[in-house]
């Protein structure tokens, strides 16, 4: 059998699913009468690249080694001197694959006959295994991203797809796996209601009609199982924080992209661009708790929860431990303990407005009670993003209806996404055949994909199987 994940990346669950029952997606409406149509959370950060590391091992983007678009390296052993500073935009997201824990495996190295198009998570595939790689070829999206060339994108994003589907027909893969960027490309400039966003979504639905037309003509269509999903949702941006700026105009010497050199107190990692991590006193080598920075960092962090852009902060307190603060909802503790629960304990307020105490959840009660809430799985995701070695000592998350990055960005962003907000974490997923079982993040499609595959699952994954 053939088992292939198609990525609408950035399509919201009310978008993709309202054009299918418009009748505007005949090919993915086949899909969900035939199979599951559901809704996910994906994982904090909500960004393309780190979201993709669910899909492809089943881990949250901290413990995979990709804690967001953009990060500090503050072992500087990972990226050049003297900026020390990941970014995954243009030809930095060739270094992706390098960047990922050595201690699991992605799809590709459990399943070797396998293709991937335009994924950040390519580890395990050969060059022939690819569809686009090389410098050459990461220039030219660059050329295409830094020019915000839409029109450029949504050709390259059909061609993404009948490129996908003749690889699949001439090697025979038993997993294949593509990213469609143009849902995402189109909803950052117009917004996820746009007509455009319909015409994105239209070339993942003309992928889909193509990749069942070519298996049936050769008589293989029972042996055909395809997934659709998204890596993060989509919302309204209409004001646009300069966070970068804005530290520096408080006196502190910052390091952000795209000008990472030089700046020693603080580096501004902005994801989405609706989160950042922000690292403090940058001539450290190891990451420290709040506790430690507490004294001389207390007021920076009230300035920036002064900040109207500013929704949460999360500080890394050390014995898996997370505080959360908001200006308006006062803070919590987060705790994750040693049997593999979850606790939330309200402080000095509600922020994640919960209503009240959690105590003792395991992963499943954790997301069945915050699903409904403005912040659903807020409780594992915070904690999982907090405990990555590579996260900032403050990381934030955007309040509705702001972002972190006003300028430098080749397209005007009316949309966006990155936090930890329902709009942004909600995904919908659309399988051509029945789940027997529960899914409810998107980490749960690793697992599932190697059952589905016949292939074991390892230990120590942060999703669970479906099948």
């Amino acid at each position: 059998m053939t088992l292939v994940i198609l990525v609408a990346d950035g399509a919201r669950p009310d978008t993709l699913f309202g054009a299918i029952d418009a009748g505007e997606l005949p090919a993915l409406a086949g899909l969900r009468a035939r199979g599951t149509a559901l809704t996910l959370t994906s994982v904090f950060p909500s960004v393309t690249g780190s979201a993709y590391t669910p899909f492809l091992m089943g881990l949250h983007p901290g413990r995979a080694g990709l804690p967001g678009l953009r990060w500090y390296d503050r072992e500087r052993r990972h990226t050049l001197w003297p900026a020390h500073a990941r970014s995954y935009v243009g030809l930095g997201g060739m270094r992706a694959d390098k960047d990922l824990t050595r201690e699991h495996r992605t799809l590709f190295e459990h399943e070797p006959r396998a293709i991937g198009g335009f994924t950040y998570v390519g580890r395990g595939l050969s060059t022939r295994q690819r569809i686009g790689t090389g410098w050459a070829f990461g220039a030219r999206m660059a050329w295409t991203h830094f020019r915000g060339d839409l029109d450029g994108w949504m050709r390259f994003d059909r061609w993404l797809g009948e490129e996908f589907v003749r690889r699949i027909v001439a090697q025979r893969p038993r997993v294949a796996f593509l990213a469609h960027p143009g849902i995402d490309k189109m909803s950052h400039r117009f917004g996820h209601g746009h007509p455009r966003v319909l015409e994105a979504m239209r070339t993942v639905d003309h992928t889909v009609r193509t990749l069942e037309a070519a298996f049936a003509r050769e008589g293989r269509a029972g042996e055909l199982e395809i997934w659709i999903v998204s890596d993060h949702g989509h919302a309204p941006v209409p004001q646009h924080e300069d966070l970068a700026g804005t530290i520096a105009s408080w006196g502190h010497a910052v390091r952000a992209h795209p000008w990472v050199i030089g700046g020693d107190d603080v580096a501004v990692m902005v994801s989405g661009n609706a989160m950042a991590h922000l690292y403090l006193e940058l001539g450290r080598r190891r990451r420290a708790v709040w506790p430690a920075l507490r004294d001389r960092w207390q007021p920076f962090l009230e300035r920036l929860l002064d900040l109207p852009a500013v929704d949460l902060a999360l500080l890394p307190m050390g014995d898996a431990r997370v505080r959360v603060h908001s200006r308006a909802r006062g803070s919590a503790d987060l705790f994750t303990a040693g049997d593999g629960t979850f606790s939330y304990r309200r402080d000095s307020g509600d922020p994640l407005g919960l209503g009240q105490d959690l105590l003792g959840l395991d992963e499943t009660a954790a997301w069945e009670r915050t699903r409904e809430s403005e912040y659903p799985d807020a409780i594992v995701q915070a904690c999982a993003i907090a405990a990555a070695p590579r996260a900032g000592d403050i990381i934030l998350s955007a309040a509705p209806g702001w972002d972190f990055r006003s300028r430098y960005e080749p397209v005007l962003h009316t949309s966006g996404h990155g936090a930890m907000q329902r709009d942004h974490l909600l995904v919908p997923f659309i399988s051509s055949r029945p789940m027997a079982g529960a899914l409810r993040r998107t980490v749960d499609l690793f697992p599932t994909a190697l059952t589905t595959l016949g292939l074991p699952v390892p230990r120590g994954l942060d999703g669970k199987s479906a099948r």
